[in-house]
């Protein structure tokens, strides 16, 4: 058994099932995250199997998990233990800032896997620094 914490926001734009979102303009609201300097804070997802696939709309309230382990989408080669970060489409990516540069991360990949793939994640946000 998989213990997460979820929270509940409401959707500022459309947002797709297994993406990582960062916190919108209004209190209480997310949005799809679009780089690594987004304040990512964890990852979308439905509630039950009915809403397994469905897109969010603007407006909706979605489940956000906050920590735990999830299931995101990746955007590209991903090892397990692999810090991630997101892409500008929201999916997880290995987090690898140039030296200097800080990058906002949602956690570390627990299996691998490629574009499109869904793996689990151990959800954590952080920043990082290259």
């Amino acid at each position: 058994m998989d213990l997460i914490l979820s929270k509940n926001y409401r959707a500022e734009a459309g947002i797709t099932q297994y993406r990582i979102v960062r916190f919108g303009a209004a209190d209480g609201g997310v949005l799809q995250a679009a780089a690594s300097t987004d304040k990512l804070i964890g990852i979308a997802k439905g509630m039950g199997i009915a809403s397994r696939e469905a897109p969010f709309a603007a407006g909706d309230f979605i489940d956000v998990t906050r920590a735990g382990i999830e299931e995101v989408e990746y955007g590209g080669n991903v090892a397990a233990g692999d810090l991630l970060t997101a892409d500008a489409q929201g999916r997880a990516i290995t987090a690898a800032p140039g030296a200097g540069v800080n990058a906002w991360i949602v956690g570390q990949a627990e299996v691998a896997g490629v574009l499109g793939d869904i793996g689990k994640c151990l959800v954590a946000p952080g920043r990082i620094q290259g």
